[in-house]
C-alpha cells in the first residue's frame, strides 16, 4: 500500500523520500534514502505504512529510526493496521519529542492505493489534520476524522471485522448453494439484485468465480488482524464469538500454506469442509 502512496504524492509534485526495509522497492519520482532517519530529515512530513505494531516501533524507535531525527513540529502519521493502545503510546512519545502524530488507517486495498482514492479513518488534532491535508487529497476520495489518538486505528479494526464478517458469510451461504445444486454464478445475481448485495460481495465475485485468490490482501494480514480485534475486545471487556470461530477458520488456512493467498481462498476450507470437490 505504501508504494502507491508514495508514487502518488510523487507524482503530484510532492517532494518525496523514500525508505523500506526491504530493498528494491524504489518510487518514481522519488528519492531513495539508506535508513529511516536519513528519509525523515528535513521533512514537514513523515508518512508511515507497514505491516504490524512491532514493524512501526521499530521504524519509529529502533536503530536509526526515523524518532530519532525527525524535527520539532514534524507531522508523523501511521497508516499502517496496528494496535490502538500501542498508537496511543507512540503519539504520546512523539509529542514528548514536539511532533504531532496521527494514526490514520486506509481501506480500500491496493487498487484504490493505485488510484489514489482510497478512505482514510484518523484519530488526532483536526489542525493536524488539515496540516497534511494538501498530501491527503492525493491518495484519497474520502477522510473521516473518527475522534482523538487511537480512534481512527480502532476504527479500522471495527470496519475489518465487518470485511470479515460479511465475507465469511458470503462463503457459507454459497458453499450451502452449491451443496443443494445452485450456481454461484445465480447466487451472486441474486445478491447484488437485492438488499444483502455488498461491496465485498460484489469486490470478491470475480476471484470467487474465477478460483483466483492471488493476493490483493494476504490471508496472513487479515489474520492478523483478527488478531488485533480479540486482543482490542478483551482490553475493553468486550466478548466476540462469532470472531473467535472465524479466527479458527484463518488459523486452519494458515497451517494449509494460505497465508501469502487472499483472504478470499478460506472458501475453499468452506467447501472442503462441505465434502464440495474442487472445481
Amino acid at each position: 500500500m505504501g508504494r502507491p502512496m508514495a508514487m502518488n504524492l510523487a507524482k503530484a509534485g510532492h517532494e518525496v523520500t523514500v525508505w523500506n526495509r526491504t530493498s528494491g522497492k524504489d518510487v518514481p519520482g522519488a528519492t531513495t534514502a539508506a535508513t529511516a532517519a536519513e528519509a525523515v530529515k528535513g521533512k514537514e512530513a513523515v508518512w508511515i505504512c507497514v505491516s504490524d505494531t512491532k514493524s512501526v516501533e521499530q521504524v519509529l524507535f529502533g536503530p536509526q529510526g526515523a524518532a530519532s531525527a525527525l524535527e520539532k513540529g514534524t507531522v508523523v502519521v501511521d497508516s499502517s493496521t496496528i494496535s490502538p493502545s500501542s498508537s496511543v503510546a507512540f503519539a504520546k512519545k512523539l509529542r514528548e519529542q514536539g511532533c504531532d502524530y496521527l494514526d490514520a488507517p486506509v481501506t480500500g486495498s491496493k487498487v484504490a492505493a493505485e488510484a489514489g482514492t482510497l478512505i482514510f479513518m484518523i484519530g488526532g488534532n483536526a489542525a493536524t489534520i488539515e496540516r497534511v491535508q494538501p498530501l491527503l487529497k492525493n491518495m484519497a476520495k474520502h477522510v473521516i476524522h473518527m475522534g482523538d489518538n487511537g480512534k481512527g486505528l480502532s476504527a479500522k479494526l471495527a470496519q475489518n471485522m465487518n470485511i470479515v464478517f460479511i465475507y465469511e458469510g458470503l462463503c457459507e451461504s454459497l458453499t450451502l448453494a452449491k451443496k443443494l445444486g445452485v450456481a454461484p454464478e445465480k447466487m451472486f445475481e441474486l445478491i447484488s439484485a437485492s438488499m444483502i448485495r455488498s461491496g465485498v460481495a460484489e469486490y470478491k465475485q470475480p476471484f470467487i468465480l474465477n478460483r483466483d485468490y492471488s493476493p490483493n490482501f494476504p490471508l496472513r494480514l487479515m489474520h492478523k488482524d483478527i488478531h488485533l480485534m480479540l486482543d482490542a475486545a478483551k482490553e475493553n471487556g468486550v466478548d466476540l464469538p462469532g470472531l473467535t470461530k472465524i479466527d479458527e477458520i484463518y488459523e486452519e488456512a494458515k497451517r494449509r500454506g494460505m497465508g501469502d493467498l487472499d483472504y478470499a481462498a478460506t472458501i475453499t476450507l468452506i467447501e472442503e469442509r462441505a465434502g464440495l470437490k474442487k472445481d
